[in-house]
């Protein structure tokens, strides 16, 4: 594990700039409207089990306007011009998810209301296409540094550095937390947000930076 904290100490001075740009996208969402709240969640819904980058294609060319109101079908297309994956089944969890398209409001309520985890309880619990991990990462891109998001490249990673044994295959809700938890000690231990450190780790997996 020290080997990971020497590396993630000593990224380039051009990655860590590109990260607090990033981190400073994120916390803009705070003023943010709620189209663009929703863009984001359709963005997560797309990234699971999927590329990012083809992810990010498809938002920028849908923008909040095409996921809110294109048909089904022309998101299919969409999603197949950009040749990402469970094109079916992606479009038609981002037009199911129009019906909470006041995401923002329901979010920030549930926050100030109870937590972050409760918001993310939500989100798994009422988003079909979102498990822990996308849930975790729409909360992080609209500005909440706190939890973790545990994809493939950070647990391949924890694992290559003896924080965790196995990457779980199915990653089931109990998993999830446990290996947060580890995440979170780690975080404390380099005294980073989970935002930073996954941006970080992300970047030492993949050679890239993106969101």
């Amino acid at each position: 594990m020290q080997s990971l904290i020497s590396q993630i100490h000593n990224l380039p001075p051009e990655i860590t700039q590109t990260i607090d740009t990033r981190l400073k996208e994120f916390q803009s969402f705070s003023s943010k409207d709620e189209k663009e709240w929703f863009s984001e969640l359709c963005f997560c819904i797309l990234t699971a089990n999927s590329r990012a980058i083809t992810a990010l294609a498809i938002q920028k060319e849908l923008q909040a306007s095409g996921f809110l109101n294109k048909s089904q079908s022309e998101i299919v297309n969409t999603i197949i011009r950009n040749k990402h994956r469970f094109h079916n089944n992606k479009a038609r969890y981002i037009v199911q998810a129009r019906a909470h398209r006041n995401v923002k409001s329901i979010i920030v309520e549930i926050i100030k209301k109870e937590s972050i985890i409760e918001a993310r309880e939500w989100l798994v619990k009422n988003v079909k296409g979102l498990g822990y991990k996308e849930s975790s990462h729409f909360l992080r891109n609209t500005g909440h540094d706190d939890i973790a998001i545990l994809d493939r490249h950070i647990l391949n990673l924890m694992k290559e550095h003896s924080i965790i044994f196995e990457v779980p295959k199915p990653l089931t809700k109990n998993k999830y937390l446990e290996i947060e938890s580890r995440f979170l000690l780690l975080c404390q231990e380099i005294k980073m947000s989970p935002a930073r450190l996954d941006l970080a780790m992300w970047y030492l997996k993949t050679g890239s930076v993106l969101k």
